[in-house]
């Protein structure tokens, strides 16, 4: 990995129990920078973004952020040193109001986010600050999803299908979130995702995985240009 970079994955393996669902994945993110990492249903985009975070404990290989080595670290440990997931589904807390959804993804300490950050970038969040989690629409429940991530002020973002189950509109908004929190916090972004559209709006290079393993890596525009390569990697 350089030093430079923000993520450095090399050649992680990674699975539940006897099942190894990704294997000699390596791949990296620079600072500031965004990274789309696309792929058929099962090809192991889930599971590498929840090995880098630590919610998996990978088998083999190495994670690192900003040249610091963190596979194996819980994943508690890894979010305070900068890392935020934005998990597929969102799983908003049902019990929960907006607030202390929030509120649980906050931390003490220099880097400790605040509701008026949050509030400032989703304004209906502050709205319906005492309403349920789960009494939001989908749309609104992503945006409760990242806005959790973004208590802790991370230096680098994981999104897991964000675009899940939501309607074209809201999709474009989030592209345009994305883009903000590039160029007013220097956020490094890794975007699991199927919607193109998305992908191709916030990324600046692509890998494709295929099997549980990287096939393909390229600048998100060459890939965008060549239909043929989208038609092999992701039959689109």
């Amino acid at each position: 990995m350089e030093r430079s970079d923000r993520l450095g994955v090399e050649r992680l393996s990674a699975g539940y129990g006897a099942s190894v669902v990704v294997r000699d994945v390596s791949l990296r993110i620079a600072p500031g920078e965004a990274v789309a990492l696309l792929g058929r249903n099962g090809a192991g985009k889930s599971t590498t973004l929840m090995a880098i975070a630590g919610a998996i404990r990978p088998s083999s290989g190495s994670v690192a952020i900003d040249g610091r080595p963190v596979e194996g670290l819980p994943s508690f440990r890894i979010a305070r040193l900068g890392l935020s997931l934005v998990p597929q589904g969102r799983r908003v807390f049902p019990t929960l109001s907006v607030r202390e959804n929030l509120l649980l993804g906050s931390r003490g300490g220099s880097r400790h986010g605040s509701l008026d950050e949050v509030h400032a970038l989703f304004p209906v969040l502050a709205a319906r600050a005492s309403v349920s989690g789960t009494a939001l629409s989908g749309g609104e429940q992503q945006m409760l999803a990242i806005g959790r991530a973004l208590m802790t002020r991370p230096r680098l973002l994981l999104m897991d299908e964000p675009s899940e189950g939501l309607a074209p509109q809201v999709v474009r908004e989030i592209g345009e979130l994305v883009a903000r929190l590039r160029r007013e916090l220097g956020l490094s972004v890794l975007i699991a995702e199927q919607n193109l559209a998305l992908a191709f709006a916030v990324a600046d290079r692509v890998y494709v995985m295929e099997r549980g393993a990287i096939a393909h890596e390229s600048a998100a525009a060459a890939f965008r240009a060549d239909a043929s390569l989208q038609k092999k990697y992701l039959g689109v």
